[in-house]
């Protein structure tokens, strides 16, 4: 089975794909303050639950959505049509790093999909050449809330703790104007969430494929429970693009 239709079972029942919750997704948007109008661009989108939340609270927005997963943005394809909101969505499915557009964004999100751009630094880059001047950026990543073991950074990648995280996305001009640390409730809520929806999936078709999708659950549930929970942390940082300076 590809890897990005397990990662869309995965996420089917907790489509926002990162250790957040629904209050605390709204919480961040608000803080956002979009202008009416707004241009939204969302890299990574998966099936699209920013995107579209980010829209039902800016009734005149815009967004384009852009993943390279088939399943993912059909799934958003879906639930854009089902919220009414076909016509304010637009799907890409191109590589987050290639995406271009020929007019800025006031809103860039790149939730837990940093990876597509090789790190933190090289996103908050990429999201500057396509932020309009004042513009903002909200962004999800991890950082070690303690230092983890040689084998657990192996296993999981390398990131700093929250402040060289912090440090990281305000290099070049980038100024933090709020933020979300996920508490231990969230974090649980989207494992359980994780490795659940791949386990009933596993139930309901037994067969080869079945058989992988529990042995990814497993395998992954085993890691977070016996290695990253309670070390590995994600922070969501609302960036403001300051004005006036030359992007790389």
């Amino acid at each position: 089975m590809e890897r990005d239709l397990l990662s869309a079972l995965a996420h089917r029942d907790h489509p926002i794909a990162a250790p957040v919750s629904e209050a605390n997704l709204d919480r961040l948007l608000r803080r956002a303050a979009l202008p009416d109008a707004a241009r939204v661009l969302d890299l990574g989108c998966g099936e699209g639950e920013w995107s579209l939340r980010t829209l039902e609270l800016v009734p005149s927005a815009v967004a384009d959505g852009v993943d390279i997963s088939p399943h993912v943005l059909a799934s958003a394809g879906r639930a854009a049509a089902a919220r009414g909101l076909s016509d304010r969505l637009t799907l890409h499915s191109t590589p987050a790093e290639r995406f271009s557009a020929p007019e800025p964004y006031d809103l860039v999100l790149c939730m837990g999909a940093t990876h597509a751009f090789g790190g933190l630094k090289p996103t908050m880059d990429a999201i500057a050449r396509l932020v309009c001047p004042g513009g903002l950026a909200l962004v999800g990543e991890g950082f070690w809330e303690r230092p983890p073991t040689a084998e657990l950074a192996e296993a999981i990648g390398d990131y700093r703790d929250l402040a060289g995280t912090v440090e990281t996305a305000e290099s070049d001009g980038w100024l933090t104007v709020y933020a979300h640390v996920s508490t231990l409730e969230e974090w649980d809520e989207y494992e359980w969430s994780w490795t659940g929806s791949l386990s009933r999936w596993a139930a309901e078709n037994p067969g080869p494929d079945g058989d992988q999708a529990l042995a990814t659950a497993r395998e992954h549930r085993d890691l977070w429970l016996n290695g990253y929970r309670a070390t590995l942390g994600f922070v969501s940082l609302l960036l403001r693009r300051a004005q006036g300076l030359s992007d790389q």
